[in-house]
């Protein structure tokens, strides 16, 4: 197939070449949006209609272009078909030769595994933003529920009291509040009360809420898990509170009284599924660390950042469930929904409750009432569990794709952690980390290894990948999955 060729309306034709249809297919429609033949905008046919011009299969042209949408050479929209995205100005002029050295190779699955470690002199050239995206922390944005989102906030204004648009309550709407103690006690097993919950914005909002709470009670540390987000713990450093790590063993984070937990007034810990690395907190280990905060006064800020997301068995219950004067639930819309929310809540003992309302302010600064408002509407009327249980399945799938295409393709990798959440983590043969990182980068693929998330204080004895499988939208998901494989470690022999 050295000379077929489709044409698009105004004498446009696409050229393919080489035995290979997919790569010949998309390195001639590259070729098109880079010398201004394809504009910005321009709808292209149906992956039906380009399939039956160039004869070839229907799933050959979709395949095709959704890897040219997660490159960003295309867009897709439901209702606005396919279309070339808008770009850089085309590079008319450029030389045939220097255009070749800097396109990617045209068969991307002969890449090697692998990059050896370029030299300084010489370093490896890569792609200047990611083609493919696997980073942690971000759900699938392209699921948001538009319309029934829009739904709850037009029932939600139409019935907002005139004061709902003053300054407000600093502990948010009480028409949220209200519901979200319904759904923590129904959903996550939270004794909570309206009167208890603060409204935030975002896990990071209520995090330094609590963090200077606890320094102006005279608390000097909170101790904090070997893995997690840097950015947390420099919030509490920012609080003028130190950090103790607390060590770690095969069943999770270790919470006896004679390591660190014995001279802390709290401790930060994500008990339901451990970021990053997967785990959930075992029966024992959540007892003792009740026990720990009750014996001592101290207590447990249980960050529950995806606990709805389990799919081999129901969710565990919040810790907070067991001793709700020693634990600061946070929650957040943030996986479930949409970060840009910036929708989140605290369920607080009732010691805490005045201190932090303090804190916050006198008024409710930060959290949208109008909001608020359409979260308690989409909430009561059902509509949040209804995307949740969808989301639920989405993401088990995409987990269950991830497992299946890493022990087909790389043996030596295991998928390790409970079935839950937004990520996978990746366990590598030791000594691999970096190596495959380097190849991630060569390949365009953005992803996260476990190290990057270790505290300085804790010894490197883990290499992995933390694989955020919601983040890609459905038309780039298989070819960032292709791409993950590539880059895996091979077995001898393998392709």
């Amino acid at each position: 197939m050295a000379n077929e060729w489709a044409t698009f309306g105004a004498d446009l034709h696409l050229e393919l070449r080489g035995p290979r249809l997919r790569a010949g297919l998309m390195d001639a429609l590259r070729e098109a949006v880079r010398s201004g033949r394809l504009e910005a905008g321009t709808r292209l046919p149906s992956s039906r209609s380009l399939a039956v011009d160039l004869g070839m299969a229907r799933n050959t042209v979709a395949d095709a272009y959704a890897e040219l949408v997660a490159e960003g050479w295309l867009t897709a929209r439901q209702g606005s078909g396919t279309r070339v995205a808008r770009r850089a100005e085309p590079r008319r002029a450029e030389p045939r030769r220097a255009e070749h050295r800097r396109a990617e190779p045209r068969h991307p699955e002969a890449r090697p595994a692998t990059v050896p470690a370029a030299s300084p002199a010489r370093a490896l050239p890569r792609p200047s933003t990611p083609a493919h995206n696997l980073k942690a922390g971000t759900p699938d944005l392209a699921s948001f529920p538009r319309a029934e989102w829009l739904k709850a906030y037009r029932r939600a204004l139409t019935a907002a009291p005139n004061e709902a648009f003053g300054y407000g309550d600093p502990r948010g709407r009480i028409e949220l509040r209200t519901v979200l103690a319904e759904y923590l006690a129904r959903a996550r097993g939270v004794y909570a009360r309206p009167e208890r919950i603060v409204v935030c914005a975002g896990f990071v909002h209520g995090l330094m809420l609590i963090g200077q709470v606890l320094r102006s009670r005279g608390v000097r540390d909170v101790a904090i898990e070997s893995y997690g987000l840097g950015l947390h713990a420099g919030l509490l450093t920012g609080a003028g509170l130190g950090t103790p790590v607390l060590p770690f063993d095969e069943r999770g984070t270790r919470v006896e009284e004679s390591g660190p937990l014995g001279s802390v007034g709290a401790v930060l810990m994500t008990a339901a599924h451990q970021f990053p690395l997967g785990g959930a907190l075992p029966p024992d280990r959540r007892a003792e660390v009740v026990d720990w905060a009750r014996a001592s006064g101290g207590f447990v800020l249980e960050d529950d950042y995806d606990g709805e997301f389990r799919y081999d068995r129901q969710p565990v219950g919040a810790l907070q469930g067991l001793d709700p004067e020693r634990v600061v639930y946070l929650g957040t819309a943030s996986k479930s929904l949409a970060p840009g929310l910036r929708l989140a809540w605290m369920v607080l003992p009732e010691s805490l409750v005045g201190e932090v309302v303090a804190a916050k302010g006198v008024v409710d600064w930060v959290s949208s009432a109008p909001d608020q408002l359409a979260f308690a509407e989409f909430l009561s009327s059902g509509a949040y569990d209804r995307h949740v249980r969808a989301m639920r399945l989405r993401y088990r799938r995409r987990r269950d794709q991830v497992v299946a295409a890493v022990a087909a393709h790389s043996p030596e990798t295991r998928v390790s952690g409970i079935a839950a959440g937004l990520h996978a983590v990746l366990a590598l043969p030791p000594g691999t980390e970096q190596d495959v990182l380097r190849a991630a980068a060569w390949n365009g693929l953005a992803v996260q290894g476990v190290n990057q998330f270790r505290r300085p204080t804790v010894p490197a004895t883990l290499d992995g990948l933390v694989v955020g499988y919601a983040t890609p939208p459905d038309s780039a998901w298989q070819g960032a999955l292709q791409a993950l494989c590539r880059v895996l470690p091979q077995a001898p022999g393998g392709a």
